[in-house]
């Protein structure tokens, strides 16, 4: 069954969630982040998404004590993304109390470091974040683009222990129009050692099942939830099946 991630974005200390990855199109919710991420493990999930937006756009982590009062509260695990941009900042994520960090402006700009951070870490802490513009790996909150793909990105980190890839398609991120289907199967296909996580334009359950049957690991969910398109009952009644 694959495992559904349910997604909290973070501009403020407050829950939002963008369309397209354009900060201008900004929508900010009444729950705060510690109680949906409490309403999430309540849930059953093993693991929520968390991405510090306001960090990711200045490079540096800004929402910890968001990060420090989820953690804390929270029996499931949490992976956090957003600003990890050097060494003091990775650190200060996980002593903040995430299990996981997401990098992936660092990994598409300053491989050599990603590859360290493999090595130190390990391949269950770190999972590189793959956010695809246009065939492209975006960069900097999604601001800029790089001039490599997601299969060269992924290939340079496999010797290295790459094992988690969480990738998004920004095009569908926040529409609700259903996830690139074709392009994870493919990638699920041409790196079978690594789990992808698919993310981005998930609409419906119907979505998620068909993720399922076609043999994909993990999704993240955010705004469908947030819209009521899926609701926490069904999360749950999932959850008890993985």
């Amino acid at each position: 069954m694959i495992e559904i991630v349910p997604a909290i974005d973070i501009i403020d200390g407050k829950c939002v969630r963008l369309s397209k990855g354009d900060y201008d199109q900004k929508k900010v919710y009444d729950a705060s982040p510690l109680d949906m991420a409490k309403a999430y493990s309540d849930c059953g999930v093993n693991r929520i998404h968390m991405v510090d937006l306001d960090g990711a756009k200045c490079s540096a982590p800004v929402n910890l004590k968001v990060l420090e009062q989820v953690a804390s509260a929270v029996d499931c695990t949490v992976e956090w993304g957003g600003g990890i941009s050097g060494a003091e900042a990775l650190r200060s994520v996980f002593d903040a109390g995430a299990d996981h960090a997401v990098v992936g402006s660092v990994a598409a700009l300053h491989p050599d470091l990603f590859e360290q951070w493999l090595e130190q870490f390990g391949s269950e802490k770190m999972v590189l974040g793959a956010d695809v513009k246009n065939g492209l790996i975006a960069v900097k909150g999604w601001l800029e683009t790089a001039q490599l793909s997601i299969d060269e990105l992924v290939e340079r980190f496999l010797k290295h222990g790459l094992g988690q890839v969480i990738c998004t398609e920004i095009s569908r991120d926040g529409m609700l129009q259903g996830p690139a289907d074709e392009l994870y199967v493919r990638l699920q296909s041409a790196f079978p050692d690594v789990i992808f996580t698919v993310s981005g334009g998930i609409s419906s359950m119907a979505d998620i099942e068909r993720l399922n049957g076609l043999g994909l690991k993990k999704v993240i969910v955010g705004k469908a939830i947030y819209e009521n398109r899926i609701t926490l009952k069904d999360i749950e009644r999932w959850s008890l099946n993985v």
